[in-house]
């Protein structure tokens, strides 16, 4: 299987995963990928941490805060444990995890470079999936 239906995978399991009760996160999707080109991937990721205030992604079952949920997500597609992740990791991250703000700080340009076109091709699919099966209310369409 190539990269990009590796992504598409990942991103189609993410959205098909998320509870009908998350609010706004088609939104935070569609809006991630300007984020990135303007301020780079460090800086968006670190702003969806900001907006989530230190909030899990879950808390008590139920789904708490869709900016987590997108970090997570994009984090786990980056820090998977693949050689083509470009920021491989020996098991995946998990939930409250924020390796991959370490992995940005801790790694090369060229590492960061490749991360953030990562990120803005696997965050296509999500936002194709997310806008296909999700309402921005937060319900399936």
């Amino acid at each position: 299987m190539n990269v990009d239906r590796l992504r598409a995978k990942h991103a189609l399991q993410a959205v098909q995963g998320l509870p009908t009760e998350v609010k706004k996160y088609t939104s935070y999707a569609k809006g991630l990928p300007a984020s990135i080109l303007q301020n780079g991937l460090g800086q968006a990721m670190a702003t969806l941490l900001a907006a989530a205030k230190g909030e899990p992604a879950f808390r008590d079952g139920a789904v708490h805060e869709a900016h987590r949920l997108l970090y997570d997500h994009v984090q786990d597609w980056l820090c998977r444990s693949d050689p083509l992740a470009p920021y491989q990791t020996e098991r995946g991250p998990g939930s409250n995890s924020t390796i991959l703000m370490e992995k940005i700080v801790e790694n090369g340009e060229a590492d960061y470079l490749w991360a953030q076109a990562e990120a803005l091709a696997y965050l296509s699919w999500l936002k194709k999936f997310a806008v296909a099966f999700r309402s921005e209310k937060g319900g399936n369409p």
